[in-house]
């Protein structure tokens, strides 16, 4: 067997930040898997010869999905195709990489991993709020607000991680925005705390709402901010007033 594939990170929206890597192995593709939010301009850098597959993925859709999806790499790995797994942000942050990879690696099928630009740093360094500042922040933590729907319990401590870190990097949690602020503030955190949250980071309705852990969940409702977006806790947050550049 001589199919390979190819597990890519598209980046976090900006066509322009996906790595020369990660187009090399688009056009050499024979199969092209992307997720929903893979940018169209890069769905459009597909070459025609390529079987161009959807295999989107949306909060709280059904985890067999996810199966389907592995199984589909290892069919056409074992037709000798060139498969492309392309991932919006980067594999291995939240992006189920890992959990591909072993797939493969199960059933002996030769794979390789491209790293993207994560959306929490994209999206971040877009809005002018550097994660880490000596001033300001000497750690920096990525975590997910929508948890696994198969894990019984979460397992997020949000209690001891407001005092643990400097700069907290949320992904996939508005819809909990509201429980996990009251967490922090139970957990140590000054209530004014900046927050920002930040909408379809990088992309051009790159958007983004700040407030404080206190009313941050409102001012997001007042907005009708949707998903996705990425959620940032921390004193840098106020630096974007200072840097910002978009």
């Amino acid at each position: 067997m001589t199919g390979k594939v190819f597990i890519v990170g598209a980046g976090p929206g900006d066509p322009k930040l996906i790595t020369l890597k990660a187009v090399e192995a688009i056009k050499s593709s024979d199969v092209v898997l992307y997720d929903r939010l893979v940018s169209k301009k890069i769905v459009a850098m597909i070459p025609k010869k390529s079987t161009k597959l959807y295999v989107g993925r949306d909060v709280g859709d059904d985890y067999k999905h996810q199966d389907t999806t592995n199984d589909m790499m290892v069919k056409y790995a074992k037709k000798n195709k060139t498969v492309v797994r392309l991932k919006g942000g980067d594999p291995f942050i939240f992006g189920r990489g890992g959990e591909e990879a072993e797939f493969l690696k199960k059933h002996n099928v030769k794979y390789e991993i491209i790293p993207g630009i994560t959306s929490g740093m994209g999206s971040s360094v877009y809005s002018g709020i550097p994660l880490t500042h000596r001033n300001f922040a000497s750690s920096v933590v990525f975590v997910t607000g929508h948890e696994d729907a198969k894990k019984k319990e979460g397992v997020v401590d949000w209690k001891r991680l407001g005092k643990a870190v400097d700069t907290i990097v949320i992904m996939m949690g508005l819809s909990r925005l509201e429980i996990i602020s009251k967490k922090l503030i139970s957990g140590g955190l000054n209530k004014n705390t900046p927050v920002a949250v930040i909408q379809n980071g990088t992309t051009d309705e790159h958007k983004m709402i700040k407030g404080t852990l206190s009313n941050i969940s409102k001012k997001v409702k007042d907005a009708k901010v949707k998903p996705p977006t990425i959620i940032i806790v921390g004193k840098v947050v106020k630096l974007s007033d200072k840097i910002g550049w978009r």
